[in-house]
């Protein structure tokens, strides 16, 4: 079993690399930071559709949030003012707030700093396999 969260980004999104290894540089989380191209999805409980949609935060006891929650979770787990920032964006109107922005990065990544063809994300929401 599992004892610390999971982050799962996709690796070969340059946009999405980059902003991965910043976090594991800046805020050096106490979770795991994995490409879902290198994690076992089965194991944590994911689907590889969910995985190329959004960053999921897997929690050690499978409970799984995706996009702009997963985020937030990672900031709450990070502690200090980060944790702050983390807990307002769970909280309504800045979670919808959130939400659409983390849309509006994740449809348009491929044309962001880092971002190639290979960084499209699908059109349609796969489905849930817990909160997003």
């Amino acid at each position: 079993m599992r004892t610390r969260p999971v982050l799962v980004y996709d690796g070969d999104c340059g946009f999405c690399t980059a902003s991965a290894d910043t976090v594991r540089r800046r805020l050096r989380p106490p979770c795991e930071v994995v490409a879902w191209q290198s994690a076992d999805l089965g194991s944590l409980g994911v689907s590889q559709e969910q995985a190329t949609y959004e960053a999921l935060w897997v929690t050690p006891d499978g409970q799984v949030y995706g996009g702009a929650q997963a985020v937030a979770k990672l900031l709450l787990r990070t502690g200090g003012a980060w944790a702050v920032l983390g807990a307002v964006l769970t909280l309504p109107p800045m979670r919808w707030i959130a939400h659409a922005a983390y849309r509006i990065i994740a449809i348009n990544r491929r044309r962001l700093p880092g971002g190639t063809p290979a960084c499209a994300v699908p059109a349609e929401r796969p489905p849930s396999t817990g909160r997003s």
